[in-house]
């Protein structure tokens, strides 16, 4: 187990980086502007839930082995920004109108869930990322590195968590407002679908640096 001198300072640094705007905040915040406050929850467990598939991916030392293929980064950032890209599709396509807006208050919370899980597994970045940065607050000396890591990929979902929710439950409430207008539906989906296209080109040109 990592000590408690290690864990707070890697919790506030988790907190810091968990607030700093990046893709996972905007897909939360898009997500729960158009599907509502439950469906926003739904992804950010879904995201969490990925962000504790790479932890064990880097624990059990797979993340070095995906990180030094080039066929397998290239692969999964392909699946990803065709994933965004697609979901862009969705929003530019979604309809809009009052009986409409009853349809998306019945997204299944399943798929949101499903959404935030592949939109934080399809990023390499992401594993990356953890390779990189959880070793650096693991000390041989208390021995059990796999828990280790574990343990500090723990801390940094709950980091995650109490971020992205609190963005899903402000998003939320606003977006239910925004239905209530056509017009501003219109804008609303218009929102999602540009962010989401971003992003899709943002990780389809992205490196392995």
């Amino acid at each position: 187990m990592p000590s408690v001198d290690t864990l707070l300072p890697f919790a506030g640094i988790s907190l810091l980086l968990a607030l700093t705007p990046g893709p996972d905040n905007l897909f939360v915040l898009v997500q729960s502007a158009r599907y509502g406050v439950r469906s926003g929850l739904a992804t950010v467990l879904g995201l969490c839930t990925g962000l504790m598939a790479h932890t064990a991916l880097v624990a059990a030392g797979l993340g070095a082995v995906l990180t030094a293929s080039l066929t397998a980064f290239t692969i999964l950032k392909a699946l990803g920004a065709a994933y965004l890209a697609f979901l862009a599709w969705q929003a530019f396509r979604a309809p809009v109108g009052a009986a409409e807006t009853s349809k998306l208050e019945l997204h299944s919370i399943w798929q949101a869930y499903a959404k935030g899980v592949a939109m934080n597994l399809s990023n390499p970045k992401v594993i990356m990322f953890f390779l990189a940065f959880l070793p650096q607050f693991v000390t041989a000396e208390r021995g059990q590195v796999t828990l280790q890591i574990a343990v500090l990929g723990l801390v940094f979902a709950v980091a995650a968590l109490a971020v992205f929710a609190g963005i899903a439950w402000t998003a939320g409430a606003v977006g239910q407002t925004f239905m209530r207008s056509t017009r501003l539906q219109r804008c609303l989906n218009w929102f999602a679908g540009t962010v989401f296209l971003a992003l899709a080109v943002k990780l389809a040109v992205t490196s392995r640096r």
